[in-house]
């Protein structure tokens, strides 16, 4: 696919093969970024892990694909109001769970989604990945969460990152564009230079080539009936089904000659 014009030129094109992998010129770029939640971090189980004890407990057995087909329209109406922490959209999505289910829960209970982060953990291909990853390109988060959060969550990734830049530091989140010019500013090279990695079609992979950048659709679904993200009719450059598909063809040497 050709970038948008005047974004400069990228080295790749999908003709001929679906997942793009086969013409990427890997080597065009310095920097990979990634989404977390749910690229990373397996945040569905997460999601479900908190969930479901929480509701059976209340006398409510809801099937996860409802669970997670729910998420996935509360999590941005909540994240289109003025921003707010991550913590508080959080407590606001229990809150319309409560609403749509008719439960009533306590401070405490709505809190806890966002508390439970600190327990969620990669999916078992991440870390090793990550780790070949950094071998060849430079490693940069861009992620709806808070800084605190994210620490937590740092610790399981066990890989460093060059950069990370949140929803709170930037005051807005995905799908907003300014989460990704922050994070093209930071990194002090061109976009071309730069390579996206996301589950998120809706958060990631759209506002991305809207801004010229380099896709890469991590596609955790595969076929799954639900997820907790929004779908959007939006062509990544490539698609892979895991990020240790992704090592497997990124990871190359800087120069043949």
């Amino acid at each position: 696919m050709p970038c948008p014009e005047g974004h400069g030129i990228f080295l790749f094109a999908n003709e001929g093969r679906a997942d793009g992998k086969a013409k990427m010129n890997w080597r065009q770029f310095e920097w990979i970024s990634f989404d977390c939640y749910g690229t990373l971090i397996d945040w569905e189980s997460g999601i479900l892990g908190y969930l479901r004890p929480l509701l059976r407990a209340k006398g409510s057995d809801v099937p996860d694909t409802r669970l997670l087909n729910l998420y996935s329209e509360f999590e941005p109406r909540e994240q289109s109001i003025d921003y707010r922490t991550y913590r508080e959209v959080l407590a606001g999505v229990m809150r319309a769970y409560a609403e749509e289910l008719k439960l009533s829960l306590s401070a405490t209970e709505a809190a806890g989604l966002a508390d439970s982060i600190a327990g969620w953990k990669p999916f078992p291909d991440t870390v090793e990945a990550l780790r070949q990853l950094k071998s060849r390109y430079r490693l940069a988060i861009l992620s709806n969460i808070d800084d605190d959060l994210f620490a937590l969550t740092a610790k399981h990734l066990e890989v460093p990152f060059d950069l990370v830049v949140t929803a709170q530091q930037v005051q807005s989140y995905k799908p907003s564009l300014r989460n990704f010019q922050r994070l093209l500013e930071q990194i002090g090279v061109g976009r071309e230079r730069l390579l996206h990695a996301a589950e998120s079609l809706y958060h990631d992979v759209e506002p991305a080539r809207e801004l010229g950048i380099a896709t890469v659709w991590v596609n955790r679904r595969q076929g799954k009936p639900a997820a907790a993200t929004k779908v959007a009719a939006v062509q990544p450059d490539v698609e892979v089904a895991n990020l240790a598909e992704l090592a497997e063809v990124a990871v190359l040497p800087k120069s043949t000659d």
